[in-house]
């Protein structure tokens, strides 16, 4: 009995057509082609800092690179800043959260291992003295190098890319202010290759780069939305609906290390 051919779907067959726009020439936002991935540059100015999601407020561990969900916010804030409407801004985090990020490490970091004084509310506060000096472990990294974050264009329409385009040279620092980036440059390549970031793959077969580490990268959830991700909102955000987790190939691995620092590298 002969098999009956495979019909695309119309949401196959409009992502085809994305795809066939995007391997032109033509330029996207006037970012001139061929490719689907939009490609940002930015140079670290300042000492990083961006504690991995699960961490606890006394062991601060950093990452040495901005996740997709840091990336995504940046954006969002940008559109505040630029003068956006709520509205604008609520439909535009929308609207990334199908865009998958990848991001390339400096090639060198150096990251310090350090035990600092704090201030936390005492679990007996009082009016007289309702913070206790404490201790915490902290993190700070030094990206040596240029970031790249890479996009990609099929996930969105025009409207998204002219809108990251517009926003992307606004950004100056990334994950909390402090992490003080400069925008350097934006273009369109075909493929990202290994000194990109990439998920695990549990099936078929996959190569790491040479200098690695895994660790979860989060993300923007399917039902993530303004009002649930803001920082002044008292709904509680769920994981995998609002803010997702997934187990990252970062392409930088560990160099040397000391008592007080860690070096990564890609070679």
């Amino acid at each position: 009995m002969p098999t009956q051919a495979k019909t695309d779907t119309p949401d196959d067959e409009s992502r085809s057509v994305r795809l066939a726009e995007l391997d032109q020439e033509t330029g996207i936002a006037g970012v001139p082609g061929p490719g689907r991935w939009l490609i940002a540059e930015f140079e670290p100015t300042a000492l990083f800092s961006l504690k991995i999601s699960l961490a606890t407020s006394s062991v601060g561990r950093t990452l040495v690179i901005p996740t997709p969900y840091a990336i995504k916010m940046a954006l969002v804030d940008a559109a505040f800043r630029a003068g956006f409407a709520d509205t604008e801004c609520g439909l535009l985090l929308r609207n990334l959260v199908p865009v998958e990020v990848r991001i390339a490490p400096t090639p060198k970091a150096v990251v310090t291992h350090t035990f600092v004084k704090v201030r936390q509310e005492s679990r007996d506060p009082n009016a007289m003295s309702p913070y206790g000096s404490t201790i915490a472990y902290r993190e700070i990294a030094h990206l040596q190098g240029v970031l790249r974050w890479a996009f990609d264009l099929a996930r969105g329409d025009d409207l998204l890319a002219r809108q990251m385009i517009q926003l992307l040279p606004l950004i100056c620092y990334i994950g909390k202010r402090g992490s003080f980036v400069r925008f350097v440059r934006s273009y369109r390549a075909r493929h990202v290759a290994s000194e990109f970031t990439q998920p695990i793959i549990r099936t078929g077969t996959w190569t790491p780069p040479a200098r690695a580490h895994i660790v979860p990268l989060d993300d923007f959830g399917p039902d993530a939305d303004l009002e649930m991700l803001s920082s002044y909102t008292r709904k509680a955000p769920r994981r995998n609906r609002h803010r997702r987790f997934i187990e990252t190939i970062v392409p930088v691995g560990v160099v040397n290390t000391g008592p007080g620092f860690t070096l990564y590298g890609t070679e």
